[in-house]
C-alpha cells in the first residue's frame, strides 16, 4: 500500500515496485498454519507503521485489499473485524476504513494507580484544567459514599483531564474535609492527587468501582470535545485508606470514542471466577481507568 498526495491509501504501488507488489499476494501463505486473515491483519499493521500513517488516514477498501493481497472478501472482512476490535482501525459506514485514534489502555478493577502516574510511565503527559477546588456540603450520594451525614462539609475538586493535550475525562472528586484540607490550596494542574496525598501519609489501599454507559449531554459534550449524544463511560469509585476509612469518592466521565475494554477472567483457588475489566489500546499499554 502507498500513500497518495492527499494522504489516502492507494493499493497500487509505484511502477518501480511493481514486481514486489505481485509477490505481495504471495506474502499471504495459503499453506501456513497461520490463518490468512491473521496474516493479512499483520500486513495491514506493518503498512500503517511503514508509511507513517496517522489517525484519520484512509485505508484501502475491501475490494482493493482483495486485489492487492489476492485473497477473498471473507478473509479481508475477518482481518478488518479483528483490527477494529483491537482498536487499530475505525470503519465508518458509507465513508470507509480509517486508522483509528489511539485508545489509551486502562484498567478498571485491579489497580489503584492513578492516571497521571501511568501516562507518565509510558512517556505521555496528563494536564488538568482545575475548574473547582472548594469546600461544599455533601449531597446524599457523596455523604453515603464517604460514610458521612448529609450536609457535612467536604472538599470538592473538579478537573477536566487531558492526555497528550486531548480532552480525556471530566472528573469530580470528593474528599472528607480533614483529608481534602491537606490539598485544598495545592496546584493540581500538573501533578497527581494520589501522589500529593501520599506526601501526607494518606494512601488508597483498596477501592470499589462501578462503570455504566451514558450519552453526553450538551455540557459534557462541550467539555470533552464530542458531539451531544455520543457515548460516555461513567465511573464511580470509593477509595479506602489503610484504616479502611473512605478517603475519596469520584465520578468520572470518560470519552467513549477513546475507550475500549476486554474482560480478563481467571479462576481463583476456590474455583470461583474473578474478572478484571481492562481498556486495551493498539499500542499495547495498560493504563488505569482512574481519576487521580
Amino acid at each position: 500500500m502507498t500513500k497518495d498526495p492527499e494522504g489516502t491509501m492507494d493499493a497500487t504501488p509505484p511502477p518501480a515496485q511493481a514486481p514486489a507488489s505481485r509477490s505481495g499476494a504471495g506474502d499471504i501463505d495459503r499453506r501456513a498454519p497461520v490463518p490468512m486473515y491473521h496474516q493479512l491483519k499483520r500486513r495491514i499493521i506493518e503498512d500503517i507503521n511503514r508509511l507513517g500513517m496517522r489517525p484519520g488516514d484512509l485505508l484501502p477498501g475491501e475490494h482493493k485489499l482483495c486485489e492487492q493481497f489476492g485473497v477473498s472478501r471473507t478473509v479481508v472482512r475477518q482481518a478488518l473485524l479483528q483490527l477494529e476490535h483491537q482498536g487499530v482501525i475505525d470503519r465508518v459506514k458509507g465513508k470507509g476504513t480509517f486508522v483509528a485514534h489511539q485508545k489509551t489502555a486502562e484498567s478498571l478493577v485491579h489497580t489503584l494507580t492513578g492516571l497521571y502516574e501511568e501516562v507518565a510511565a509510558r512517556g505521555g503527559h496528563v494536564h488538568s484544567d482545575v475548574r473547582r477546588q472548594e469546600i461544599v456540603p455533601a449531597e446524599d450520594e457523596v455523604a453515603d459514599a464517604l460514610g458521612l451525614a448529609p450536609g457535612t462539609p467536604v472538599v470538592l475538586i473538579e478537573r477536566l483531564r487531558y492526555v497528550d493535550e486531548e480532552p480525556w475525562s471530566w472528573t469530580t472528586t470528593y474528599l472528607p474535609r480533614e483529608v481534602g484540607a491537606l490539598v485544598l490550596h495545592d496546584d493540581l494542574r500538573d501533578q497527581s492527587l494520589y501522589a500529593l496525598l501520599a506526601t501526607h501519609g494518606i494512601r488508597a489501599v483498596r477501592g470499589v468501582r462501578s462503570a455504566e454507559a451514558a450519552s453526553a449531554d450538551e455540557a459534557q459534550a462541550a467539555l470533552l470535545g464530542v458531539g451531544p449524544g455520543q457515548a460516555l463511560l461513567v465511573l464511580r469509585s470509593v477509595g479506602y485508606d489503610e484504616k479502611d476509612s473512605p478517603m475519596e469518592y469520584f465520578v468520572a466521565y470518560h470519552r467513549g470514542d477513546r475507550s475500549r475494554f476486554e474482560f480478563q477472567l481467571r479462576a481463583s483457588s476456590t474455583d470461583e471466577s474473578t474478572a478484571s475489566l481492562r481498556h486495551t489500546g493498539r499500542q499495547g499499554a495498560d493504563l488505569p481507568l482512574a481519576a487521580n
